[in-house]
């Protein structure tokens, strides 16, 4: 049916073979490729027509399009998407291009800021590409914690350090989010983030949870043993403790069940903060956003192609990337991108 992904596995190798040069030859050129071009390409001698029946075949599933009805086919989002998750072959990085970010990566000066800024104008000079640089996380004591609901699907995070540094993340928030929410999340991580890091905060919280949950299981487990009580969905974010005849518990069960209720709500509120803070410290490895998938810029008709570099921790610290066309050479800026990060990683963990 248009619109769900196909898979690669399930295509003839005939198919899979006008699939991957129509892509290929519309990444060279940023033109749309006709069947007459591909009868001189293919590894099998087939007609033009047949081809045209392979491509319309390829439109229909949503991986190609054609600009008008006499015109060759072109890659959609969801073909460029499937192309690069199974079919991309990454080449090998070229003495040239090595040669060239090393050399900008070389000098010995102590300036971060300065050698970041090298880095960006050496992938964007490599790459011919905008280029991107997200600058080492901060690591000092938290001053002040700040969440902004932008969407229901985006939210941003403005940290205050106590060096005076400020940072602003966007992030997608957990579902059901609203803002009264992130309000409180923030009111209680400020009430416990003085003189701790981020990372520090995060293992705070999650001992936390440990600690509430430990005790929640306890008070529980008196009053499902004494049969006053069952859990249902155990054990899942369902969870929940069922009541059997409130009116016949003893007063000090009662007791027991106000502090299981509380316990259940510091429990909630606790992960969910949890997970605040790790989608503000998240990081991913090596990934390519393509077309209407690069939401943090919403850029129509880009791709992104971006790695992490960690430091001598092996801590996510930062990433580069390069922005360009949905028709960059993706077998090319993945592995140029990949080591810069590589270098950027080993060089601030050398001076660190």
């Amino acid at each position: 049916m248009p619109g769900e992904m196909p898979q690669i596995e399930d295509m003839n190798a005939r198919t899979r073979e006008v699939f991957r040069r129509v892509v290929e030859g519309y990444i060279e050129t940023g033109a749309p490729v006709g069947s007459r071009t591909l009868t001189r390409t293919l590894s099998e001698q087939v007609s033009a027509a047949t081809i045209r029946n392979v491509m319309q075949d390829l439109e229909f599933l949503g991986l190609l399009d054609s600009p008008h009805s006499s015109a060759g086919r072109m890659p959609t989002q969801m073909g460029l998407r499937m192309f690069v998750d199974g079919l991309l072959e990454v080449d090998d990085l070229s003495g040239v291009d090595r040669e060239r970010i090393d050399q900008t990566l070389e000098s010995n000066s102590d300036d971060v800021a300065t050698l970041l800024d090298r880095v960006g104008s050496a992938l964007s000079g490599v790459t011919h590409g905008a280029s991107l640089v997200l600058t080492p996380k901060h690591e000092a004591a938290i001053k002040h914690i700040e969440f902004v609901s932008l969407s229901p699907e985006r939210a941003l995070v403005v940290l205050v350090f106590a060096d005076g540094e400020v940072e602003n993340r966007v992030f997608t928030p957990p579902p059901g989010q609203t803002p009264s929410s992130m309000r409180e999340a923030a009111n209680f991580l400020n009430a416990v983030a003085e003189g701790h890091t981020l990372s520090e905060l995060g293992d705070l919280i999650k001992r936390e949870i440990v600690s509430r949950r430990e005790e929640l299981d306890r008070l529980a487990a008196e009053l499902v043993q004494s049969g006053a009580a069952l859990w249902e969905n155990e054990g899942t974010p369902n969870e929940r403790l069922i009541v059997r005849g409130r009116g016949n518990l003893i007063p000090e069960n009662e007791g027991d069940l106000e502090r299981i209720r509380t316990l259940f709500d510091d429990l909630e509120r606790k992960q969910d903060i949890a997970q605040f803070l790790d989608l503000a410290e998240e990081g991913d490895g090596v990934r390519i956003f393509i077309g209407s998938e690069n939401k943090l810029f919403s850029l129509s008709g880009s791709s992104l192609v971006v790695s992490p570099y960690m430091n001598a921790d092996r801590k996510i610290i930062g990433a580069v990337g390069v922005i360009g066309p949905t028709r960059l050479n993706y077998g090319r800026i993945v592995p140029i991108v990949n080591y810069t990060a590589q270098r950027v990683g080993q060089i601030l963990a050398d001076r660190s």
